[in-house]
């Protein structure tokens, strides 16, 4: 199984609007440098294709950054990979945890025709992963994932 970066988004504070980039640097135990979530050790990813169907399904628009995950993939099955390692470029990953969708994200993407709610549960198990960083290096756009 392998799939390619689409796409990498950082936000340095909390409520912050998603940056994209066009390198990145993980880093072990700390994550993402420059992200919000920097020293928790994780990264976050998301299909395209999910976010596609998402917009699909609901008929809405929303922009690759507005899930507000670090990483968007192309070309790979990422609930598959929690509970494995995989690499990202060169650097080692290890999926964890489906990243869920909360209520926050359901409110922020609602509209007068689509609910909170509603959003919640379109991405509901489609909303990405969780992984850890367990090796450090540069990614960018156009990268190959791949199961280790």
């Amino acid at each position: 199984m392998s799939g390619t970066i689409h796409s990498i988004y950082v936000a340095s504070n909390r409520g912050d609007e998603q940056t994209e980039v066009s390198t990145a640097r993980l880093t072990v135990a700390v994550g993402l440098e420059g992200d919000r979530h920097a020293g928790t050790g994780v990264v976050t990813l998301i299909e395209l294709e999910k976010i596609l169907e998402f917009n699909d399904r609901t008929g809405l628009d929303i922009t690759v950054g507005e899930p507000r995950r670090n990483i968007i993939t192309q070309g790979i099955e990422l609930n598959d990979l929690v509970g494995k390692q995989f690499w990202v470029g060169d650097v080692l990953l290890e999926g964890f945890e489906l990243c869920e969708p909360c209520a926050t994200l359901g409110t922020r993407l609602a509209t007068e025709k689509v609910s909170g709610a509603a959003v919640v549960k379109a991405l509901a198990h489609k909303a990405g992963i969780r992984a850890f960083v367990r090796g450090t290096g540069e990614i960018a756009p156009g990268a190959a994932i791949a199961e280790s």
